[in-house]
């Protein structure tokens, strides 16, 4: 096996789970990994116990030429074990495929970004500009203990003109011609907690009674039954124009009074697809806990719903509570949103120089350079650089055996999985940017 899928196994098994709890993550096993994978030492920080990212600044040999910062995460959702065909913390290679938790999001591209950076670290290579490698802890429970800290107080260290990140996508599957999608920027999280209150009593004698339960069961009932509301963005609009889709498709995509039934159509044959292009045009609200009461004999005095809310770009706050009063319906002053994480969508803009060396080293290994500018869904750490003024994206090349919509349905499911050639192909491309960004 080559350099970086041994690493990519040895990432897996250290099982860096986040559960979203302080005590959780335990990111100083791959700290560890790395540091040795690399054989130099590199600044260490450490917000809460074993919560550590590790932290290189290569110096450039032109002071004019721009600073890249790759910056990979550490830690990995949990997984539950009855619902994978393998062990998920116990990298397993079948046919090619390296089955784990983590596999695409994101060990693949923390190991390939790894063993690109690798001769730079160690003074073998020399860049351009600044180049920064950044392995973060807590990026799938906002980078509390990780990039928020390390972005805050060590923007010195860490900041960067220009940023390679997550998502690393594959081709989509029914293009007409090849294309590399490219993540330039993310859907605005804002997580919001539904609080509602009433009277606590005996369960036996329910009638009459005042039942905080209730109050929120009928605000998500509004919320499952209520249509998301659309917009088309410029993202998604240069999205489709890219990525091979044919015309009577880019055109039903693009308009809001036909958007929703040209998905219902695409959900016929190709589910997950129609599944992003739905999260790529709608603000999403996912219901995904909800809490009441104390035993099963008491009536609930107190009930909270958590949802995960997802707004595109040019939509606030406000936007959000609007749409989610409306939707609860006419109860919807009996309860209170709380939010818990308000971060507006943020998008990189494109073309830059990233973007051309992008272009370049696909160019020089594909042999072509068609780049498909590609809005995610999901929240990553970039959106703490963008906020400083840094253009970050996020790109791999992958074989074909995993197409665009089939890895969509991996991040935080079952069966996580990437080919080996995969993570070899995206370490090549690391490779080939890392040697052509700011040398004119």
């Amino acid at each position: 096996m080559s350099r970086e899928v041994d690493l990519l196994h040895e990432l897996i098994n250290n099982a860096c789970v986040n559960d979203g709890t302080v005590d959780s993550g335990n990111e100083h096993r791959s700290v560890s990994t790395l540091v040795d994978f690399f054989g130099v030492d590199g600044e260490i920080f450490e917000p809460a116990p074993g919560r550590q990212s590790l932290v290189y600044r290569v110096r450039g040999i032109d002071p004019e030429a721009p600073s890249l910062a790759l910056v990979p995460h550490l830690d990995v959702v949990p997984a539950e074990v009855a619902g994978w065909h393998t062990d998920p913390f116990k990298a397993t290679e079948v046919d090619g495929l390296i089955h784990g938790r983590g596999a695409v999001d994101m060990l693949n591209v923390t190991a390939a970004m790894a063993e690109a950076v690798r001769p730079y670290l160690r003074g073998d290579l020399k860049p351009a500009g600044d180049l920064i490698f950044a392995a973060v802890a807590d990026e799938e429970s906002g980078g509390v203990y990780g990039a928020v800290p390390l972005v805050d107080d060590h923007w010195d260290l860490v900041g960067a003109d220009y940023l390679l990140g997550e998502v690393a996508y594959p081709p989509f599957e029914d293009a007409s011609e090849p294309g590399v999608p490219v993540a330039i920027g993310e859907k605005g999280p804002f997580w919001s907690i539904l609080k509602a209150e009433g009277t606590p009593g005996h369960g036996s004698s329910p009638y009459l009674g005042d039942n905080a339960l209730g109050k929120i069961v009928r605000a998500l009932n509004g919320i499952f039954e209520s249509e998301s509301l659309a917009a088309i963005s410029v993202e998604w609009v240069e999205f489709l124009e890219a990525s091979g889709l044919d015309e009577s498709t880019v055109a039903d995509l693009t308009d809001l009074d036909r958007l929703d039934a040209a998905i219902e159509r695409i959900a016929v044959n190709n589910p997950l697809f129609a599944r992003y292009a739905h999260a790529a045009t709608h603000m999403t609200v996912s219901p995904n806990r909800a809490l009441a009461g104390t035993k099963v004999n008491t009536i609930p005095d107190r009930a909270r719903a958590e949802l995960d809310v997802r707004a595109l770009p040019g939509m606030t706050r406000s936007d959000v509570d609007a749409h989610l009063r409306k939707a609860m319906g006419s109860g919807s002053d009996q309860l209170e949103i709380e939010p818990v994480m308000d971060f507006e969508a943020n998008v990189s803009r494109h073309p830059s120089t990233l973007w051309e060396t992008i272009g370049q080293s696909v160019e020089a290994l594909e042999g072509h350079r068609n780049l498909v500018p590609t809005l995610m869904t999901v929240s990553t750490d970039a959106r703490f650089w963008r906020a400083r003024g840094t253009i970050a994206y996020g790109v791999g090349l992958f074989d074909d055996r995993i197409g665009f919509s089939e890895m969509l349905s991996m991040f935080h499911g079952n069966d996580e999985r990437v080919s080996a050639e995969s993570v070899e192909r995206t370490t090549l491309l690391y490779r080939e940017i890392l040697s052509r960004f700011g040398r004119g």
